[in-house]
């Protein structure tokens, strides 16, 4: 240890240490390297692609199927008692989700709402995946019994008389709905699933708009240096965390926060409740689903990659659920597939003890996390937060 003896000396030492502070030290107090700022791009909302086509849905891209699907989306007369439609769940003013544990259509479901910006960059829907598009997610819903409870045949009379010139400009003619019990029975499934492929075209318009961590990277990518009075300095501690020591974009990467991909992370399940299979029934789900893209009614039976070589006997699966993105996800408690926990503090409580799974194997290990390291990520998360854009 050096001794300092006078003032002199002491005002010259503290010249020296003065000196030795880089000049190029960011306004925001934060170094990041070349390999972690390209690490960020890719999670910025900028780095996103253009929608991925969508060809078992001719009418995916069309504005006037847009439009229809926009009026359907929000037609209570789409359901048994006339009072629920699909933004009852999906409500554009929490984000396109609802803020409950479980969904309430004309009854209670057994999961959480999911969000619906930018679902169309997902290859497989809902919490277990059993949909392989936006139009086929659609149409599940409109007959689940405690959802929207109705009927195919309720809703193309529903069609016929509120909305046949806009749906036969986009379809065609509206087929017979008398007749030969066969006849009808395939005239009113044609019919039914226009429908689904009107709403999902409405839906596929969804989007994420940029937060502060995406001005926040993007300023990083334009400059090389952290800017400041953007994020917190606690916030870009969290951010560290979530790129580093908690590892969160091992599945929560590229810029939409979610691989898309499904994952067993231990939650618990409900109190009361049987542990939920997740992807196990899923993946079997969309592989018998009638609407699937190998179904007479796809537009393209030929773009089933997924379907193909697709998983569905791996032990692994059980107890799996999708990755959401974390995109807005202050926003939206309570959180997980059956909304089990309250608070963001207490899914990333859940994610640095990693307790054992419920049902299958947990992926997780344990973080080890300190309490200000906690709130630093929690900090950072809430960073993510903007409005879903109609």
């Amino acid at each position: 240890m050096i001794r300092i003896i006078d003032r002199a000396h002491a005002l010259l030492a503290f010249g020296l240490l003065l000196a030795s502070i880089p000049a190029s030290l960011p306004a925001g107090g934060e170094n990041w390297t070349a390999g972690e700022i390209k690490e960020l791009a890719g999670l910025s909302l900028a780095a996103l692609d253009a929608l991925p086509a969508e060809p078992t849905n001719r009418v995916a891209d069309d504005p006037r199927a847009a439009a229809l699907g926009e009026r359907l989306f929000f037609d209570t007369r789409l359901s048994s008692n006339g009072q629920v439609s699909c933004a009852t769940c999906h409500a554009p003013e929490r984000g396109f989700q609802d803020g409950l544990a479980l969904g309430e259509g004309v009854g209670q479901t057994s999961r959480r709402t999911m969000p619906l910006a930018a679902a169309a960059y997902s290859p497989f829907l809902f919490w277990d995946g059993r949909k392989d598009s936006l139009w086929a997610q659609a149409l599940g819903p409109l007959e689940s019994p405690v959802e929207h409870g109705g009927t195919r045949a309720q809703y193309a009379h529903v069609i016929a008389a509120h909305y046949r010139a806009e749906y036969e400009q986009i379809f065609g003619a509206l087929p017979p709905l008398a007749g030969i019990p066969e006849a009808q029975r395939e005239a009113v499934t044609a019919v039914f699933v226009n429908i689904g492929k009107a709403i999902a075209a409405y839906e596929r318009g969804l989007q994420y708009v940029p937060s502060r961590f995406d001005r926040y990277v993007e300023s990083l990518k334009a400059t090389g240096r952290a800017p400041a009075g953007i994020l917190s300095e606690d916030e870009v501690a969290g951010l560290r965390l979530f790129t580093g020591k908690a590892g969160c974009t091992n599945c929560h990467n590229g810029p939409l926060l979610t691989n898309n991909d499904f994952h067993n992370t231990g939650v618990p399940a409900r109190p009361g409740r049987a542990p939920d299979p997740g992807r196990l029934a899923g993946a079997d789900g969309v592989l018998q689903d009638e609407f699937n893209c190998r179904s007479r009614w796809s537009d393209d039976t030929h773009a089933c990659a997924e379907l193909e070589f697709m998983v569905t006997d791996d032990a692994a699966l059980e107890g799996a659920f999708k990755v959401p993105s974390l995109r807005n996800v202050a926003e939206r408690a309570p959180y997980m597939h059956a909304g089990q926990f309250g608070t963001l503090a207490e899914v990333i409580e859940h994610y640095d003890r990693a307790p054992e799974a419920a049902a299958g194997h947990s992926e997780l290990e344990p973080l080890h996390l300190s309490g200000q390291e906690r709130r630093q990520l929690e900090a950072f998360l809430r960073s993510l937060s903007a409005e879903a854009r109609r």
